[in-house]
């Protein structure tokens, strides 16, 4: 079994319309998406570790 098959599934997220948001809002937009790249970034480091954990406990 893999791992991800536990993960629960969740809905594509719709796309946001940029064309109404000010130069300084799309900046701000921008901030917060790569804030959020980061979080997404340490959660499949810290479960990348995780895993080779588990790896090396069943391989032993």
């Amino acid at each position: 079994m893999n791992l991800d098959d536990l993960e629960p599934r969740k809905a594509k997220a719709k796309v946001k319309d940029l064309e109404p948001m000010g130069l300084e809002e799309l900046r701000d937009y921008i901030q917060e998406l790569e804030l959020e790249i980061d979080r997404a970034r340490a959660e499949i480091n810290r479960k990348e570790k995780h895993r080779q954990g588990l790896d090396g406990v069943f391989k032993a």
